[in-house]
């Protein structure tokens, strides 16, 4: 947005539109948004426990201004929310779990659609393609098992959108985003007289970043979360993001690297017997050797430098010249290209057993994700069918599954930063830990994730500023898949039953 209040922004067709029009058509849009019935329709589903009666609803909520011009109610945002809520009696006592994916920039649909609602989209385990379009089926593994649902499309995903540019600016923003997202948490809570409900967050990815702030903030509006679920963090971006000067990410991604090679053959001896062998050999080698090697950067003598690159091509089955010409540090797009380079393929990065073909010309772009594109369609095109077929909801919008614009125009600083600093959120939750002595910490990694590692993850963690007894209340779990891991169905299962233990042994 250009800071001249009525700059021309451009028209669909072409023409210059001022700020103020512009302004003028997104308000006449949250407006309609808002005015909107709420779509209801009833439905059962099948657990090996029981048949459960639900209500879904999906529904616009507003996000009300901040501080004195809070009083004035002008929504400055319409936030599409679907809600699944148990048709049985104690309803007013029962939990409500709020839930939300990442990006920043995504709709919710991955959680709802892939392993938390009471519908689910098959796809195949192998992290092979899935074929379009996609379907839904009943999921006997619903999370509607232990608590109503409601899940988030944060503004500009999904079909939910901000009433002015300067609105959008603002939760578009690490800070701005938390703030709108507890409002709308206090909306539904409000609106569906459920403040006397327990309440729990899930957060995916982004999510997290989200989620972990979240839990402090909602701290504040009297909302005191039981419950804090994680799935694929990303709380400290300096963990994810290979730029200058961050060492962190070459010594936090390797023993995934290992892993991922493992899985591909890639790798000779002991290292190649298992998953486990080839992380816990990477994982003692960051810790024992390689932390210290980039430490000491041009400072590495001649015979340790050998050694080390040696090692990390051990590690990754990367070839030891390759290794040293990279200075010793593989970065996520070096592993993606050269991995498996020699057959002609490119690895997955939120799905790291996907592959896809390079181009014929074996260029050094890596152009898209073939994690993610063996899903997207199937979620998308099975999404759309569902609102719209199912749940009643069709709207002229298009619906943004993954908002590129969203996250290109995203405002990664906090407070007063400037530079698009690397966001942290893990300051957030240790001190929604310790104010709130009952909020517990559900984390899910995935072992074939290399867009948020679960050895990053573990970093993460393990630097929560928290006294050993308050750090207790963290539980990791791990899976055998990637970002996504539920879209396997055998840990589907095993995250249904592990956050079955999870919430049983707080109760």
């Amino acid at each position: 947005m250009s800071e001249t209040p009525n700059a021309p922004t451009p028209a669909k067709d072409g023409t210059a539109r001022s700020e103020s029009e512009t302004d003028g058509k997104l308000r006449e849009a949250v407006q309609a948004l808002l005015a909107r019935a709420p779509a209801v329709t009833l439905g059962t589903v099948q657990t090996a426990a029981s048949t459960l009666g639900y209500e879904a609803r999906v529904e616009f909520l507003p996000v009300l201004a901040e501080g004195f011009e809070g009083a004035l109610a002008e929504p400055q945002a319409a936030v599409m929310a679907t809600s699944y809520v148990y048709t049985g009696e104690g309803i007013d006592k029962r939990p409500v779990c709020f839930a939300f994916n990442g990006g920043p920039g995504s709709a919710s649909v991955w959680l709802h659609l892939g392993a938390l609602g009471p519908k689910r989209v098959i796809v195949p385990d192998d992290a092979s393609p899935a074929r379009g379009p996609g379907i839904v089926v009943d999921n006997p593994l619903t999370w509607l098992a232990h608590f109503d649902l409601v899940f988030i499309d944060p503004p500009h995903t999904g079909w939910s959108v901000c009433a002015s540019e300067a609105a959008r600016k603002r939760m578009l923003s690490v800070d701005g985003d938390v703030a709108a997202l507890a409002d709308v948490v206090r909306a539904w809570l409000t609106r569906h007289g459920r403040w006397g409900s327990p309440v729990y967050v899930a957060g995916e990815s982004y999510g997290t970043t989200r989620g972990a702030a979240l839990a402090d903030r909602l701290q504040d509006a009297g909302v005191p979360l039981a419950g804090l679920v994680l799935v694929s963090c990303a709380m400290d971006l300096q963990t994810l993001v290979f730029a200058p000067a961050n060492e962190l990410p070459y010594a936090l991604f390797l023993p995934a690297f290992a892993q991922v090679s493992q899985y591909h053959g890639l790798l000779e001896g002991t290292l190649a017997q298992s998953p486990a062998a080839a992380r816990q050999a990477a994982e003692a080698f960051v810790e024992e050797e390689y932390l210290a090697a980039l430490h000491l950067g041009n400072r590495l003598s001649g015979a340790r430098r050998k050694r080390v690159a040696r090692r990390v091509a051990q590690l990754t089955g990367l070839a030891q010249p390759l290794v040293e010409a990279l200075n010793l540090r593989i970065s996520d797009r070096s592993y993606f290209l050269e991995a498996l380079r020699a057959r002609g393929q490119v690895v997955g990065r939120l799905e790291a057993r996907s592959v896809a073909p390079m181009p014929a010309s074996r260029g050094h772009e890596w152009d898209f994700d073939p994690g993610i594109e063996a899903i997207a369609p199937a979620y998308t095109s099975a999404a759309l069918a569902y609102f719209g077929q199912t749940l009643g909801v069709s709207l002229p919008a298009r619906f943004e599954l993954i908002s590129g614009a969203t996250h290109k125009a995203w405002n990664w600083n906090r407070g007063d930063a400037q530079g698009n600093a690397f966001a942290s959120t893990t300051a957030d939750l240790a001190r929604a830990l310790r104010r709130n002595a009952h909020l517990r910490v559900f984390v899910a990694s995935g072992r074939y994730d290399l867009g948020t590692p679960y050895s990053a993850s573990d970093w993460s963690l393990a630097h929560l500023d928290l006294p050993p007894a308050v750090a207790a209340r963290v539980e990791h779990h791990y899976y055998d898949a990637g970002h996504m891991m539920y879209t396997r169905h055998e840990d589907l299962a095993q995250l249904a039953a592990d956050l079955s233990n999870w919430l049983a042994a707080g109760a």
